[in-house]
Order: structure tokens, then sequence, then C-alpha cells
């Protein structure tokens, strides 16, 4: 997946978070949504303005993020 063309970053909105192009939905909310326990299904039906392939290329987005090292690891457990 190509997320270059779905995911832009403009300091003008949002604060600059990624965000699917055209729109103000960042990557951390549809990520967060995921996570809240939401299906894709859910989503495009809460937001007809997104589609399977911006989904997608917000999870592409993320994975390339953690692949680059974009993100810091977390302390180790203990125990």
């Amino acid at each position: 997946m190509e997320w270059e063309q779905r995911i832009t970053s403009n300091p003008e909105i949002m604060v600059g978070k990624p965000t699917i192009s055209g729109t103000r939905f960042t990557v951390e909310f549809l990520l967060g949504l995921f996570a809240d326990g939401w299906t894709e299904k859910e989503i495009l039906d809460n937001y007809p303005r997104l589609s399977p392939e911006d989904l997608r290329a917000a999870f592409a987005y993320a994975a390339e993020c953690i692949n680059d090292g974009w993100v810091f690891s977390l302390p180790q457990a203990n125990g």
C-alpha cells in the first residue's frame, strides 16, 4: 500500500498530525477507533467520507513509522 497517496500532514490542519487527505481524520483517531473495538464496517458506516483504502493507508503509515523507529520503545515490565 502506498500510503503517501492518502496520508498528508499540514501544520494548518489538526496541528500537523498525519490525516487522511482532504479530511480532518487523523491517523491517530482512526487507529484509536480500532483499538476501542470498532470494526471497519462501523467506521465506514459512521464516517461515510472514508474508504476502505483510507483505513488501510492509516495502518500502512503506522506500520512504516514503527518499522522506521519513529516511536519510542516501551519500558520492560518487571516481573
